[in-house]
C-alpha cells in the first residue's frame, strides 16, 4: 500500500511562496498554490524586477552622460563637425519594455512551478482552520482544500496617506508608476527610504526634474551613514532638489500637476508625486485570528525562526511577516519553512549574514554588522574604509564615488560585516558575504588573489589595512 503524500497548500505567489513550493515538491509533497495577482507577486509585477529594469535604463543614461569625460565624442559622417546629441527617454517604450519583462519572469516561474507539478488556482485564499483553505475563485465560485501543511505569503502594498491619497494619475505610488507614458515634467518624491531614494535616482537619470522630500537629516535613514551621505551628495551635484528634514503635511491635485504642502507651511509644485512612504502587510481576511495565527499591532503574521506561526502546521513568509522586507529573504523564509515543515535537515534564519542592495547610482550593498553596530559597542570591531577614487580600475572607468568598508572582529581579525558603495556593489558585496557566512578572517581574504586592476582589489587591500 502506498503511503499517502503531505499535502501543502501555498497562500500566495511571491518569492517565499513559489520557493516553498519547490522545496515542498522537491521532498515529495503535493503541492497547490493559491493566487490572486499573478506568479512572481508583487517582487516580479510591481516591485522589485520592474524597478531594476527601469533603473537599468537610467544607468545607460547616466552612463552616456559620463561618455565625454572618458574621451567619447559624436561626429557627423564626415568625422569634421561634432554633433550636438542629447540622449532621451522614451518613457512609454521604457515602460512597455518594464511591463513585458516582468511579465516574463513570472510566466518563466509559473513555467517551472506546473512544470515541477505545483498545481497553480486562481483565486483570493481564506483560512477555515488550520488545516483548510478556501479558495474564492476568479472565474467565480470557490474550492476547498485540505492540508498538512499551510504556508502564508501573502506579500505587502504600498502605504496610502489619508491626506494624499493616490489617484494613479498625478499621484502615485510604486506600483502605478510604470502606466506612466510620457516623463513628468517635475516628480515629487515623498520619503526617501530604499524605494523613494532608487526612483528618485531614477527618474533623474532618465532628465526628469526631482524634488525628494526627506523627513530626515540625511536620506536612506537607516543605512550606513556614510553611504547615505555618499548617495546625497551625488544628488545634488546631479541637481536633484533635495529636502531634508521636511515631513509632507498633505498632496492635492492642481490644474496641471500636484502640491505637496509641508508641515512646516512651505509647498512644492510638480507635475506628478511618487508616494513612498513604507508599505503595509495584505493580512486582512485571511482568516487569522479564527484559526489561532498571532499578529503584530502593525498586521505582521508573527513568525519564529522556522517560519512557524502561533497556529500548529501554519507557516508564514516574506513581507506579511515583517521580518525583512527582501525577495531573497522571503525565498529563504519558505525553503526553511518546507525543510522544516517535512523533515529535512534546517537551520534558524541568520539574518546576520543577509546581504542587502540599494541600487543608486553608485549602488549600496551591505552584508553582516553595521556601523551603528560598532559606534554603539553591539559588536567589538575595527573599521577601515577606503575611498573609491584611489582604485585604478575606478579612475579608468571615471567614478569617482564610492568607497570599501570592512568591519573585523577585534582580535582574531574575523570578517564581521561590509559596506560597498560603487557602480554594481551588489556583485561586489559577495566575496564579502562569502567571508562573514563562514567566518574568514581579514588575513584568509587578503591572501586571496584579485584581478589587477579590479574594483574586488579594494576588498583585498581593506582586509590587508585590518591585518593585526
Amino acid at each position: 500500500m502506498t503511503a499517502r503524500s503531505t499535502s501543502v497548500v501555498v497562500v500566495g505567489a511571491g518569492p517565499g511562496g513559489y520557493e516553498a513550493a519547490l522545496v515542498a515538491r522537491q521532498l515529495g509533497a503535493d503541492v497547490t498554490i493559491i493566487d490572486s495577482d499573478g506568479v512572481g507577486g508583487a517582487a516580479v509585477l510591481t516591485d522589485c524586477v520592474p524597478s531594476k529594469t527601469l533603473i537599468s535604463t537610467s544607468t545607460m543614461m547616466t552612463a552616456l552622460d559620463r561618455a565625454r569625460s572618458l574621451g567619447v565624442h559624436v561626429r557627423a559622417a564626415d568625422g569634421v563637425t561634432e554633433l550636438s546629441v542629447v540622449a532621451q527617454a522614451d518613457l512609454g517604450q521604457v515602460n512597455d519594455r518594464v511591463i513585458g519583462l516582468a511579465q516574463a519572469q513570472s510566466d518563466d516561474i509559473a513555467d517551472r512551478l506546473v512544470g515541477e507539478g505545483v498545481r497553480l488556482v486562481r483565486g483570493r485564499g481564506r483560512l477555515l482552520s488550520a488545516s483548510a483553505v478556501r479558495a474564492e475563485l476568479a472565474e467565480g465560485g470557490h474550492e476547498d482544500f485540505f492540508a498538512d501543511v499551510i504556508l502564508l505569503s501573502t506579500g505587502a502594498q504600498p502605504r496610502e496617506l489619508a491626506s494624499a491619497v493616490p489617484d494613479g494619475e498625478r499621484i502615485l505610488t510604486w506600483k502605478q508608476l510604470y502606466a506612466l507614458e510620457e516623463l513628468p515634467t517635475k516628480l515629487v518624491v515623498v520619503g526617501s527610504g530604499v524605494t523613494g531614494a532608487e526612483l528618485a535616482h531614477a527618474y533623474l537619470a532618465l532628465g526628469c526634474q526631482v524634488a525628494l522630500v526627506s523627513s530626515r537629516d540625511q536620506v536612506l535613514p537607516g543605512e550606513d551613514s556614510d553611504a547615505a551621505r555618499v548617495i546625497e551628495d551625488v544628488f545634488r551635484r546631479r541637481g536633484m532638489e533635495v529636502l531634508s528634514r521636511s515631513r509632507a503635511a498633505s498632496v492635492t491635485r492642481t490644474a496641471d500637476g500636484v502640491a505637496v504642502a509641508l508641515e512646516d507651511g512651505r509647498v512644492v509644485t510638480g507635475s506628478h508625486a511618487l508616494m513612498a512612504v513604507g508599505s503595509v502587510p495584505r493580512t486582512s481576511g485571511l482568516g487569522l485570528a479564527e484559526v489561532g495565527v498571532s499578529v503584530s499591532s502593525g498586521g505582521y503574521v508573527e513568525v519564529d525562526g522556522v517560519s512557524r506561526t502561533t497556529a500548529r502546521g501554519v507557516y508564514a513568509a516574506g513581507d506579511c511577516t515583517g521580518v525583512l522586507p527582501l525577495a531573497s529573504v522571503a525565498a529563504m523564509q519558505g525553503r526553511i519553512a518546507m525543510w522544516h515543515a517535512l523533515g529535512d535537515a534546517v537551520s534558524p534564519l541568520n539574518l546576520g549574514v543577509v546581504c542587502a542592495n540599494i541600487f543608486t547610482d553608485p549602488q549600496i550593498a551591505t552584508v553582516g554588522c553595521s556601523q551603528a553596530d560598532v559606534d554603539s559597542g553591539r559588536v567589538d570591531a575595527r573599521t577601515v574604509m577606503l575611498p573609491l577614487a584611489t582604485n585604478p580600475r575606478a579612475k579608468m572607468d571615471g567614478f569617482d564615488d564610492g568607497f570599501v568598508k570592512l568591519f573585523a572582529s577585534t582580535g582574531v581579525g574575523t570578517v564581521v560585516g561590509g559596506v560597498i558603495v560603487a557602480p554594481r556593489a551588489s556583485e561586489l558585496i559577495y566575496a564579502v558575504a562569502l567571508a562573514v557566512q563562514h567566518h574568514l578572517t581579514v588575513d584568509q581574504l587578503a591572501s586571496t588573489f584579485t584581478i589587477y586592476p579590479s574594483l574586488t582589489g579594494s576588498i583585498a587591500e581593506a582586509a590587508r589595512r585590518l591585518h593585526s
